[in-house]
């Protein structure tokens, strides 16, 4: 009898065993908006697949949907709550629906640079924005860089006059959308994905972006030239639902964690390095680049300044003193 019941201890152990090695990857579904290459988060998603398959090889099956092929921005958290995407990295202002905390990356003027929106995400400050999203449902697992705003339009923006009337693609953001109203212009929400179409039919006159995605999108084709404004810095929230992370076993999370902390420096030095190419393959390909002297600029940032006070309570004297003073190390 103990022979037999060591027999059968041993079959289920080796059953157990077998189950364990042929039990099916754990699938990540990662949906977003840009193209799979030449620009900085499609090659950061690239990348961080690549890492995926070499170390959890087995473990975990990683799935990219570039350029919309799955959901758009507007739809992927609402598909993420479903359990239909896992991961995402939708644009900074589309998460001020969880927090109005998340408006402060849309202040214009208010970032210097990329160095100093990327210095306030790092503090503690920048780091408690994440954590607003926990009550939704939603784990924040870092900020990917995208680069500073430029203006584009159908005709030449010098002054702040100059964008008066027109209608400018905006994301759905209440201070962006309060940004061009400030200047007399018309904000006109559009996706992604539409923006260029809508931009060459006329259908809007002009848009902001950073270089990355006037180059990787040709919006450069369709426009009278890019004045830069350098007026907001753009990035993402690289994304997941509480569910699905926290189900996860612990070896394969911490592997993951791991692995995006690498992607994260990857991804910021892609839209470093980009982005300066990108301004410069624009310039090589005929379009005006309009560069603002001191006073210029100065009068667009005088335009734009009732957006902060409009907008300082919803996001906090506090968190906006907070991002103003950061500074990198």
């Amino acid at each position: 009898m103990t022979f037999i019941r060591s027999g059968l201890a041993a079959l289920t152990a080796m059953s157990i065993g077998c189950s364990a090695a042929f039990a099916a990857p754990i699938t990540i579904k990662f949906a977003h908006v840009v193209a799979a290459s030449g620009h900085p988060k499609g090659e950061a998603v690239a990348y961080f697949k690549q890492l995926v398959d070499e170390r959890l090889a087995g473990k975990v099956a990683l799935e990219v949907y570039p350029s919309g092929s799955l959901y758009g921005d507007d739809k992927v958290l609402e598909a993420m709550q479903l359990g239909d995407v896992q991961m995402a990295a939708p644009s900074l202002a589309k998460f001020e629906r969880f927090t109005k905390a998340f408006q402060i990356f849309d202040l214009p003027f208010l970032f210097r640079d990329t160095a100093h929106a990327e210095a306030f995400q790092a503090s503690d400050a920048g780091r408690s924005i994440l954590s607003e999203m926990e009550k939704a449902g939603f784990v924040g697992l870092d900020y990917w860089s995208l680069g500073m705003k430029q203006l584009s339009a159908n005709r030449p923006l010098v002054s702040p006059d100059d964008a008066k009337g027109l209608k400018f693609r905006v994301q759905p953001a209440d201070i962006i959308e309060a940004q061009m109203k400030a200047l007399g212009a018309n904000p006109q929400v559009l996706a992604y994905a539409e923006a260029y179409n809508a931009l060459q039919s006329g259908v809007v006159d002009g848009a902001e972006n950073p270089w990355a995605n006037i180059w990787s999108a040709k919006f450069y084709e369709v426009q009278d030239g890019i004045t830069e404004t350098n007026h907001g810095a753009m990035g993402y929230v690289l994304v997941t639902s509480s569910e699905f992370w926290d189900g996860l076993p612990d070896d394969i999370r911490a592997e993951l964690r791991a692995i995006i902390d690498e992607v994260t420096l990857r991804e910021r030095d892609l839209a470093a390095s980009m982005n300066a190419g990108a301004r410069d393959k624009i310039a090589a390909a005929g379009s005006t680049i309009r560069e603002l002297t001191p006073d210029q600029r100065q009068a667009w940032v005088t335009a734009m300044k009732p957006v902060w006070d409009a907008f300082e309570d919803e996001i906090g004297a506090d968190l906006i003193a907070a991002a103003s003073a950061a500074s990198p190390e």
